[in-house]
């Protein structure tokens, strides 16, 4: 607290009881203090990424002010699921970058709930998402190809010998794969079946989940093009029977005032995209 007050340039009284008076404010307790330290209580850390959020919101406000009609630089922050159809994005980025060397990219990777609930904030300017968008909320653009589900595992598992595996392939196996998918493109896949796998760990980025994969642990449900298998890697995709597709879509807030980078980003992608 005293160093925070030295940060803050008050004396360590006056902060302390400005922040006694946040959590009378609040109705919370936002610390644990003992005689030699203080941490944050949950709702603390609640606090502290709201707080966050706030700063990044206001960072973000000054730069679409600075760069409103500026086409040279400029900041673009960007949602994305993880999905190899993410070159249309980088396509877009290389076109952009021949011409406007000074535009920055932002670009955070989570599942549909993270990167809607950032760009409901403000803090994104669009997002790639792989689920169908809510159109009452949002405009949208659809990638044109898909993703196409599969397994990742290692090449001494028995079901590498197989040329797809099925669900009930897959029932005796720890299987690793994103909390969205168990929840919404499993079920898609198998119905009720989906309720029998035995899911021991979910990943937002499937990179993790080949870790796991790699070191004997079990198999990860993912998009094909995701994790590299090569010959010397140890591991193997194998496409699930019956095929499951899923795609992809750019979307971006109804009535949303863009940049003028982030209006010439989106441009771009709808060339690329859905070329005249």
């Amino acid at each position: 607290m005293t160093r925070a007050a030295q940060r803050l340039h008050i004396s360590q009284p006056s902060l302390s009881k400005q922040m006694k008076e946040l959590e009378t404010e609040l109705g919370k307790k936002l610390f644990v203090r003992s005689n030699y330290s203080i941490h944050l209580t949950e709702e603390g850390m609640l606090l502290r990424k709201r707080a966050e959020d706030l700063l990044s919101l206001a960072d973000k406000i000054t730069n679409e002010f600075q760069t409103m009609d500026d086409i040279t630089g400029g900041d673009v922050f960007i949602g994305c699921a993880e999905s190899h159809l993410i070159k249309y994005l980088a396509q877009a980025v290389g076109r952009l970058n021949r011409r406007y060397p000074g535009i920055h990219y932002h670009i955070t990777s989570g599942d549909t709930k993270q990167v809607t609930e950032k760009l409901n904030r403000g803090l994104f300017d669009m997002a790639f998402i792989v689920e169908p968008p809510d159109l009452s909320r949002y405009n949208y653009l659809e990638v044109p190809e898909t993703d196409t589900w599969g397994a990742i595992m290692r090449k001494d598992c028995p079901l590498a010998e197989k040329d797809s595996v099925t669900i009930d392939d897959l029932l005796p196996y720890p299987i690793f794969c994103s909390e969205q998918s168990a929840k919404s493109d499993l079920p898609r896949w198998c119905g009720e079946k989906a309720d029998q796998l035995n899911i021991m760990a979910t990943f937002n980025l499937s990179n993790n989940g080949a870790v796991f994969v790699k070191e004997g642990l079990g198999i990860c449900l993912t998009f094909d093009r995701l994790i590299e298998t090569t010959p010397d890697s140890g591991i193997c995709f194998r496409p699930i029977t019956p095929i499951l597709h899923t795609k992809m879509y750019v979307i971006w807030k109804k009535y949303q005032v863009f940049t003028a980078v982030s209006k010439l980003l989106l441009e771009e992608i709808t060339k690329i995209i859905s070329p005249a």
